[in-house]
């Protein structure tokens, strides 16, 4: 039997198909849905597409190059930067077997004339992204042109999962399974932890097809997770200190290879690590870039171009480039602080080494002593394949209401035939009849407050029962809102004479005014005037400026890094001190363990301090900043209901301070009753200003859900203006339809998104468990000083908390025996 083109083709380019592909090609083969998840660089996208290809080389064994073929395969990506290698990386298989299939894009940086030449004819596989998709499904017309589609790919799943983004997706491709039942679903995966329930929400609820197929590719590729050691670690570390004090040895491990990625947790430090590394290497000049969300598409088009290409030797960037784009050149990357997840630091370690059979290699440069710790935790748990999972949302109304808006404008809907198919995605499986019909009285007729304004009914119901849009302007309206992406209110930064370099939030330009220089975009520039939503800029000559602080910089540590560093922790309090990290850590962990305790696993740490500034109480839990902002506000809430007191609060990753003028009621009876789960959700919100994190939570429900339009195109809405309108609805929904769905979605959403009320919760129970051990040391130790500096940077400047800390590091150094 003469082999198959595919298999000819894979001997052509002198590749060798992995085992984990010829099974996916197989299982596509047999009808199966499906999703693959391998390590980054090991040929994901090889192993889905070439089932579509092979099925159609099956059904057409005989073809021309003038043969038509319609759209059979929907590749969805997260990311309008990756269409275009996607769409390159697809089409190669393609013109190697000589077939007639097209490929093209459609994404929000499409140009119109191909969207138009797309509307009288798709291509064979179309690249897209969950807006476009979504907005495909608002013109009737689209059932039609999707009659041959046979299958749809969704690329880097595990990004999308976790958000409304993901929701979005499950709606679409219910869409498309009912118009056709047969289609395939496909999901590509890399560094995900919980990959049944990853499946099962691809897939949907529907168990009439053939058992989906779960796929592990070459997850065994070897991963080299190293550190740049500080040359001296102090006893008393706070965030930040070492920072830029390592630059000389990030610009050697840059120059031993050809192409680095120097990855940072946020634009704000992506912005100061290239300064510097432009500063300390002049004749990089043209050959080191920066590369992060907020810059303009044309600069991260001309970054990405020039690391395949190999002009760059060095990129410093953020997340913007953690995904799926092919930068074979790359052979160093470099991690600007902790992680803070396991899933994270392997993805970008793939980022190297992007090819099958090659390994791949992360090298950490903490910013402070103590994320030594976390990031020996960090190769241990990835070692042990403990990666982290990501929990899919249930019933966003929102995101909802916005798709029976889309589907009624589609060709219209019965209510009951929608509702059917809505309950076949996992978000919405247990909808309520009750919580269907509210959604429909809400597109239909505002709902109970909004009935007397037209442009609250979006969707009228006909004769038949069909729910249609049929207003022009309320269909172009929608069709310009479509998503689920909602962001702070972004300004353009543009030069007076010259292009566009990107967009910061709105609150940082309100803080400047006419002649503020700041770093952007690599930088130094002087703002003019802010006009319609533009930042008008002209080049600065001062040699420093102020960089723009985005929101949601600071991330906590994950459960499963969080878990690694308890079990790190408790290696020290035995005494073992394994690798590099933990040993150049280990002056640090045993100063604490001299005058407090370094606590194992199962224990919980408490230390009690009295200064001149009061009564101090350190609780180290170990869960990670964000549990430890309602673990706090929730202790301190707790602890005052037994006694009247008021509390200041500092968190970090490790643990929380709380700092009264008088001594805290706190003992064994307080210490039970502040982690208990009991009564968790009211305690929350009351210890919390909760109505206005819910007030902010809902500006984002209101925009999905269609309450507030972002305005149109070059006349954008501010960030006030949004917020004003969405807080007119939460208080007149407040008061006069307290039982709003969108509202109560608001609460749920403080609680989980805000406050990680699962995770907090499972954080409660583990410390009701722990053995309280609890410490009086006579000075701060070194797990505290990093808790004392975070509360004084609010009030010192950076230069002035510098001086302040080092004071404060020489006095405990000289109280050391």
């Amino acid at each position: 039997m003469p082999p198959s083109p595919i298999d000819a083709w894979y001997r052509k380019q002198k590749w060798r198909e992995f085992p984990f592909q010829r099974e996916a090609r197989n299982a596509y083969l047999e009808g199966r849905d499906g999703l693959v998840h391998s390590a980054t660089g090991t040929g994901k996208t090889l192993a889905v597409w070439l089932g579509p290809l092979q099925e159609w080389l099956n059904e057409n064994p005989v073809w021309t190059a003038k043969t038509s073929v319609p759209l059979r395969v929907l590749w969805i990506t997260p990311l309008r930067a990756l269409a275009q290698d996607t769409a390159a990386a697809l089409a190669a298989p393609v013109a190697g077997l000589g077939l007639p299939w097209t490929v093209e894009t459609r994404t929000g940086d499409t140009s119109s004339a191909r969207k138009a030449r797309q509307t009288k004819r798709l291509p064979t596989a179309l690249v897209t992204t969950p807006e476009s998709l979504t907005l495909l499904l608002t013109h009737p017309e689209t059932r039609e042109r999707f009659a041959d589609l046979r299958c749809v790919v969704v690329d880097e799943w595990h990004e999308l999962l976790a958000g409304k983004r993901g929701v979005q997706v499950e709606l679409a491709l219910a869409r498309l399974r009912t118009w056709n039942p047969k289609l395939r679903t496909w999901g590509l995966s890399a560094t995900l932890g919980n990959l049944d329930l990853a499946l099962n929400v691809l897939t949907g609820t529907i168990r009439n097809r053939p058992e989906p197929a779960s796929i592990r590719g070459l997850v065994s590729k070897r991963t080299i997770i190293d550190t740049v050691l500080p040359p001296i670690v102090e006893r008393f570390p706070w965030a930040g200190h070492l920072g830029l004090s390592l630059l000389p040895q990030v610009i050697q491990i840059v120059e031993q290879g050809r192409s680095a990625l120097v990855f940072t947790n946020t634009r704000s430090q992506t912005e100061q690590w290239y300064q510097a590394l432009l500063k300390a290497k002049p004749d990089w000049a043209g050959r080191i870039a920066l590369h992060h969300g907020s810059l303009d598409r044309k600069v991260r088009d001309f970054v990405e171009n020039g690391l395949r290409s190999g002009l760059l030797r060095c990129v410093v960037c953020t997340s913007s480039l953690d995904l799926g784009v092919d930068f074979s050149p790359v052979d160093r990357v470099l991690q600007i602080g902790s992680p803070k997840g396991v899933a994270r630091l392997l993805q970008r370690a793939g980022r190297s080494g992007h090819r099958p059979g090659c390994e791949s290699r992360v090298t950490c440069v903490p910013t402070n002593a103590m994320e030594l710790v976390e990031i020996a935790a960090a190769r241990d748990a990835a070692a042990a394949g403990r990666i982290e999972g990501r929990t899919p949302i249930r019933k966003p109304l929102d995101v909802l209401a916005q798709h029976l808006v889309t589907v009624a404008l589609g060709g219209g809907f019965q209510s009951e035939e929608l509702l059917a198919e809505v309950r076949q995605t996992h978000a919405y499986s247990d909808l309520s009849e009750v919580e269907w019909q509210w959604v429909i009285d809400f597109v239909v007729r505002g709902g109970d407050t909004l009935g007397a304004y037209p442009e609250y009914r979006r969707v009228e119901i006909d004769a038949d029962g069909s729910l249609q849009v049929k207003s022009p302007l309320i269909a172009r309206r929608h069709r310009m809102a479509i998503g689920t992406i909602v962001g702070e209110a972004s300004v353009r930064v543009q030069y007076l004479r010259g292009g566009r370099l990107g967009t910061v939030e709105e609150t940082f330009i309100d803080r400047l005014k006419p002649g503020d220089v700041f770093q952007f975009a690599g930088k130094l520039l002087s703002l003019v005037r802010v006009h319609d939503m533009t930042a008008w800029v002209r080049k600065a000559a001062r040699a420093a400026g102020v960089v723009p602080r985005w929101m949601g910089g600071r991330m906590p540590l994950s459960n499963e890094l969080a878990a690694a560093v308890r079990t790190k922790l408790e290696e020290a309090s035995r005494g073992e001190f394994r690798g590099a990290e933990m040993k150049a850590v280990r002056p640090i962990l045993e100063l604490q363990a001299k005058r407090s305790a370094i606590p194992a696993a199962t224990d919980l740490l408490v230390e009690r301090l009295r200064s001149r500034e009061g009564h101090h109480l350190f609780v180290y839990p170990f869960e990670g900043r964000f549990v430890h902002e309602g673990l706090a506000a929730l202790m301190a809430y707790r602890l005052s209901k037994r006694k009247p007191i008021t509390f200041s609060i500092a968190v970090n990753d490790y643990g929380f301070e709380l700092l009264s003028r008088e001594e805290p009621p706190f003992d064994g009876i307080a210490a039970e009753a502040s982690f208990t789960t009991e009564g968790l959700a009211d305690d929350l919100l009351a210890s919390l200003n909760a109505a206005e994190m819910a007030k902010r939570s809902f500006r984002e429900i209101a925009r999905v859900a269609g309450l507030v339009h972002p305005g149109y195109p070059g006349q954008g809405k501010t960030a006030k203006q949004l917020q004003a309108s969405s807080n007119l609805f939460y208080q007149v929904f407040a008061e006069y339809d307290p039982g709003n769905l969108l509202l109560h979605q608001a609460r749920r959403e403080v609680l989980e998104k805000q406050l990680e009320e699962s995770r907090l919760r499972a954080a409660l129970e583990r410390l009701g468990r722990s053995r309280l051990l609890v410490e009086e040391p006579a000075k701060p130790t070194p797990l505290a000083f990093p808790l004392l500096v975070d509360r004084m940077r609010a009030s010192l400047s950076s230069e002035k908390l510098a001086d302040r800390v080092r004071k404060m590091q020489m006095e405990l150094e000289s109280a050391v025996d």
